[in-house]
């Protein structure tokens, strides 16, 4: 998953809204915790909290990022330090927050709370 990704999420794929589901890591913005490749499952009915990643909608386009709320802003930043920090309207803008990843090997199973 790329900082833009094309993703459709408008119910067509049999899932409600409130189902987790995976999607595959494009790129190295997330790096190093999310390499390029790897497989994140994401819950779009778990708490989005300071430091959560997650998956949000920014001017029609799905962002993977981290969230990062202070002085009452929300603000979503890349683990990649070249890439710029995003401000969002708020907890609205989050389509689900990532519960676990996958990567070709055990090892880089991790779960999130």
């Amino acid at each position: 998953m790329s900082p833009e990704m094309d993703l459709d999420l408008s119910g067509g794929g049999g899932c409600s809204d409130s189902e987790p589901f995976a999607l595959r890591v494009l790129g190295d913005s997330m790096a190093p915790e999310f390499e390029h490749g790897m497989v994140i499952l994401i819950d779009p009915s778990a708490a989005a909290t300071h430091g959560s990643y997650v998956v949000a909608q920014v001017d029609g386009e799905y962002l993977f990022r981290q969230l990062v709320i202070e002085d009452g802003g929300y603000f979503l930043v890349a683990l990649k330090e070249d890439h710029r920090r995003l401000a969002i309207p708020g907890r609205e803008a989050i389509v689900g927050v990532v519960t676990q990843r996958a990567g070709t090997r055990r090892s880089q199973h991790k779960r999130y709370a």
